[in-house]
């Protein structure tokens, strides 16, 4: 591992700063490719108009319609934060539009991803006149076309990206569709249903459906779209930055949803000093625990209750929920450890690992675990049951920068059409269906793909950071200032470089370096997680500012990221 600092352009820093940017944020924004002040301004007026999503218009008009005839709408989610999130939303402005509307999500342990045949038919039970899928369905050719058979009008929104063959929906919305110049291709899936409804209700207006009344107020759905958006871990790009600014500002000012507040209040954490780090790693892993491990249903109740004591029935019990995931997951990456220590020292270019006692629900974050330890796009698999009495595998990936996980999937099933049974995702992340029979045939494609896609220099495990921070920086109001700001997949938290005399280490909890560091005649409390050390006399550390609270004392603390012998 080694450690690099970002470059950055001296004029755009300049710019920046006679614009009246903070000097610290405007070095950091620079090295981020921000190159002028209005790129920061993250006021709802500079989205990007829903007119530009291809199909925004032809949706607005089925909804219109449908909701003028009085027909029945069912919203078909998927079992993922963003899908739980992008389903509240539909729900909830639907609603208020005055639509008939009710939503279904499917068991991932027996539907599988996607609107499926079978995800079809248990939704014909509800009788419905339109279908409307959400964080899915730009795969589901087979799903649409039951639908289709069975009379029930089909509208795809979605953001994966598509296969060789589009559905025949009535209507497709995404950004990632042949044909759509949409600026952001990056919008989450519930960013693209928020824009579908802020078509859908100029369409509205345009009718009068408003007259002598108030009109929605779709800015009231922030909340859940900055919380949809985070957790994907979709790139924050300057449109995705605005949708996650409105919605925080919402839940600093006390006007989040009762699910948001149960959440945050689960968490223990205080909704009035929100950030983007709140919403990745606190809420979204608790919402994201139904599906995981139940049913996502209890996920979207809890963000469409208006009932602040239901809400924290539901945040509590998917609090209990994560509790197990945690222990199920460690449990797996025990396993997982033990799997990879016995591998050669070269490990390939990609790994993918199975274990029959692997929980389905939670290899995707194994996936992640495993590739942050070797620094190497990771596949794992758990067992899925059966299919036409062929024992399945389902697995999920996630990659390392320099490799496209679907197109390296992609590259995989056209050599081999008879090793994947279907597969999808995205860059970073992905799922696939593969028969069990099939694993190591999987695992020697998977590495021989990764190897010819994945450049020499990407397998290099790398600590990017701002480079060294003056040591006027360290205060509580410095670190603050950088928490208020919008930080995520693609526009990165500030990490910084220093080189500090060690004055102290010591174990705490077991598994952590408790630290004292000393740079130009000041110390620093600091700690590194998951590590024991112990540390050379004087080391150059790659850390991040953070606040730590002891018996209600506020200080400030660098988390260390990596350090190494100065």
């Amino acid at each position: 591992m080694r450690i690099s600092v970002r470059t950055y352009l001296q004029q755009d820093r300049e710019t920046l700063e006679r614009a009246g940017v903070h000097p610290l944020l405007a070095r950091l924004y620079a090295a981020r490719r921000v190159k002028t002040a209005a790129e920061l301004d993250t006021d709802a007026k500079h989205l990007i108009p829903p007119a530009q999503l291809k199909n925004s218009g032809a949706a607005a008009r089925l909804l219109a319609d449908a909701i003028a005839a009085r027909k029945r709408l069912l919203v078909v989610a998927d079992y993922d934060c963003d899908g739980a999130t992008a389903c509240a939303v539909a729900v909830r402005a639907l609603t208020e539009f005055g639509a008939k509307v009710d939503f279904l999500v499917p068991d991932r342990f027996t539907m599988g991803y996607g609107l499926s045949p079978e995800l079809v038919e248990l939704a014909a039970q509800r009788a419905p006149d339109l279908l409307i899928t959400v964080d899915h369905g730009i795969a589901s050719v087979a799903g649409v076309a039951r639908a289709r058979e069975l009379g029930i009008a089909t509208l795809i929104t979605d953001h994966h990206l598509p296969g060789a063959e589009l559905p025949a929906a009535d209507c497709i919305v995404n950004p990632n569709q042949p044909g759509c110049e949409f600026p952001s291709k990056n919008l989450a899936g519930v960013g693209v249903m928020f824009y579908v409804l802020l078509a859908l209700r100029a369409e509205l207006r345009e009718r009068g459906a408003f007259a002598g009344k108030e009109e929605p107020n779709l800015k009231s759905l922030t909340d859940l779209v900055a919380l949809g958006t985070i957790a994907d871990v979709v790139p924050l790009d300057a449109n995705n930055r605005i949708l996650v600014a409105q919605g925080l500002k919402r839940i600093r000012a006390g006007h989040a949803k009762p699910g948001i507040n149960a959440l945050f209040a689960a968490a223990g954490r205080d909704p009035r000093v929100a950030s983007g780090f709140d919403l990745g790693f606190t809420t979204g892993p608790r919402l994201n625990a139904a599906g995981r491990l139940a049913d996502m249903s209890l996920g979207v109740e809890c963000l469409v209750t208006d009932d602040p004591a239901r809400a924290a029935q539901c945040a509590q019990e998917l609090d209990r929920l994560n509790r197990e995931r945690r222990k199920i997951e460690a449990g797996m990456l025990e396993g997982a450890t033990a799997a990879i220590d016995a591998l050669p020292d070269a490990v390939g270019a990609a790994i993918a690992l199975y274990d029959a006692a692997w929980h389905q629900g939670v290899v995707g974050i194994l996936a992640a675990r495993v590739r942050e330890r070797l620094h190497r796009p990771a596949v794992c698999f758990a067992p899925a049951g059966s299919e036409v009495g062929v024992r399945v595998l389902r697995g999920s990936g996630r990659s390392i920068p320099g490799l496209h996980l679907r197109d390296c999937l992609d590259l995989v099933a056209k050599r081999a059409p008879d090793l994947i049974r279907r597969f999808g995702g995205h860059a970073q992340a992905a799922g696939l269906t593969i028969a069990e029979a099939n694993f190591e045939r999987f695992a020697q494609g998977f590495e021989r793909a990764a190897a010819e896609l994945l450049p020499p220099e990407a397998l290099a495990r790398v600590v990017e950071t701002d480079g060294a921070l003056e040591s006027g920086y360290f205060t509580l109001d410095t670190t603050r200032m950088l928490e208020d700001r919008i930080w995520g997949q693609g526009f990165p938290a500030p990490v910084f470089c220093d080189t500090f005399a060690v004055e102290n280490q010591r174990v705490v909890g077991e598994k952590h370096l408790k630290l004292r560091l000393e740079k130009d005649g000041r110390r620093h409390e600091a700690i590194q997680f998951n590590a024991l050390g112990p540390l050379a006399g004087k080391i150059r550390a790659a850390y991040r500012l953070s606040i730590n609270e002891y018996n209600g004392l506020k200080s400030v603390q660098l988390t260390v990221e990596h350090a190494e012998t100065a």
